[in-house]
């Protein structure tokens, strides 16, 4: 019973073998792909033909250009570049800058009553560009004037008391250290009255300043206030804080190149040199300048030396914080 139980339970060989297929089959799969691949590998004639016919529209357009239109076209563009590589021993791109950004700042504490210019505005020298609140100067201003009539009032009192008592003295009436006393009485009235006149003329002066005017003829780049804003006066050193200045403004007549200028170019730059300077955005123009500044020290980080080129003549074409490239003449 028991042995045809594990009979069952046996594998045929038969079955167990798994199936070969023909080493003949094999190889010739292998030959098959290597005949496909070496098909496609192997260039041909047509492959040729059909490159050129590419190719020949290109070549027969340029040939079918003239000789003079073709030169027309490539002269002028070599003639207007070899000037500048033979005159020029260095060129170098920069950005073109304000020589000065000029930065109103109150001299007080206050409130901004009136801004009158907006940023691109062209202002003129001594135009009125902000107000600042008086409402407390011209009060204070009034209070003072008051004083001053009483001091006024009281030195004219004194001058009288002065004369009469001296009269007196004269006839031997009163002594001589009253009048003494009234004399003393007098300079300490004329004291107030000039101390009060002082008081006077600065608060007249504190009022002035609310009244903030453009230094220079030149262009309002930015506006740094609006009216109603609380502004105080700029700090020391130049570090500039929130609502400390009130406009900036600059001169569009007065601009220059900023060129960062690698320490290995350093030699080919003097003070004076005469320059070529021209925008990247109208590469046409052309604008003489020379060498203004030579930074004293140089940047240890980026290995450059700063320099600014003079623009003699800048025009509306120019225009601050656009690139530019400068041509560095050599010496006569």
């Amino acid at each position: 019973m028991k042995s045809s139980k594990l009979d069952s339970l046996r594998i045929d060989n038969s079955v167990r073998e798994r199936p070969r297929l023909p080493l003949a089959v094999i190889l010739l799969g292998i030959a098959l792909v290597a005949g496909v691949s070496l098909y496609f590998a192997i260039p041909r004639a047509s492959d040729a033909e059909r490159i050129a016919g590419k190719k020949k529209p290109a070549n027969a357009t340029s040939a079918a250009l003239p000789a003079s239109a073709t030169n027309s076209t490539l002269t002028p563009r070599s003639a207007t570049t070899s000037p500048l590589v033979k005159d020029s021993v260095l060129t170098v791109s920069g950005y073109i800058v304000n020589r000065e950004r000029i930065e109103l700042s109150p001299r007080f504490m206050g409130v901004v009553k009136w801004i009158g210019v907006k940023k691109g505005d062209a202002v003129t020298n001594n135009q009125v560009v902000v107000l600042l609140d008086d409402t407390e100067y011209h009060a204070r201003e009034t209070e003072i004037k008051g004083r001053l009539e009483a001091t006024r009032a009281n030195l004219e009192k004194s001058q009288l008391s002065y004369a009469r008592v001296e009269k007196l003295v004269t006839a031997k009436v009163e002594t001589q250290q009253q009048l003494d006393d009234w004399r003393l009485n007098v300079r300490v009235a004329e004291a107030q009255v000039k101390e009060t006149q002082g008081q006077l003329a600065l608060i007249q002066t504190y009022i002035d300043w609310t009244i903030i005017r453009s230094p220079i003829n030149g262009v309002i780049l930015e506006k740094l206030v609006d009216p109603n804003e609380l502004v105080t006066p700029q700090s020391f050193g130049g570090t500039r804080g929130p609502s400390t200045a009130l406009i900036a403004l600059a001169d569009p007549s007065d601009l220059q190149v900023e060129i960062d200028l690698n320490e290995a170019d350093v030699a080919k730059v003097y003070l004076g040199q005469k320059c070529r300077i021209s925008p990247e955005a109208y590469p046409e123009k052309t604008y003489e300048g020379y060498v203004a500044e030579k930074a004293p020290e140089a940047s240890r980080q980026k290995g450059t030396l700063q320099i600014k080129v003079q623009i003699k003549a800048p025009d509306a074409f120019l225009t601050p914080e656009l690139s530019a490239k400068v041509d560095f003449m050599r010496q006569p």
